[in-house]
């Protein structure tokens, strides 16, 4: 009997051990538009997730045929989404409010357009 249940607690503790979450490489192309605003001197983002931060803001790179302002960054992770914040001359959108979700597309990049302070 006693056998039995050590063998028992073994078997679980295999099972409990191998329920991490299989993690994955996903490749988000952030585009923000910048069309409608005026004397925009830096973009940036932030985020939950690393190579983002909430903490620091990573800069992103003017595209002047179309005014619009690009990231593009790969996650690995387990999750199905990721929360982000756009910051426009040291101004982050939505203060007190929801984080932008991002969720992940199942193909391999994901392209996440917006507009600064719009849902």
């Amino acid at each position: 009997m006693k056998t039995k249940t050590i063998l028992l607690a073994l078997v679980l503790s295999l099972f409990l051990t191998n329920c991490v979450q299989k993690t994955e490489q996903k490749t988000v192309i952030f585009t923000l538009d910048a069309s409608e605003m005026k004397n925009v001197k830096k973009v940036a983002i932030r985020g939950k997730d690393k190579p983002f931060s909430w903490g620091e803001a990573t800069e992103m790179k003017l595209n002047a045929n179309n005014n619009s302002y690009q990231i593009t960054t790969t996650f690995v992770t387990g999750y199905k989404f990721t929360e982000v914040k756009f910051v426009v001359n040291d101004s982050l959108e939505f203060e007190n409010e929801d984080n932008r979700r991002v969720i992940f597309s199942e193909k391999d990049t994901t392209h996440y357009k917006a507009k600064f302070n719009k849902r």
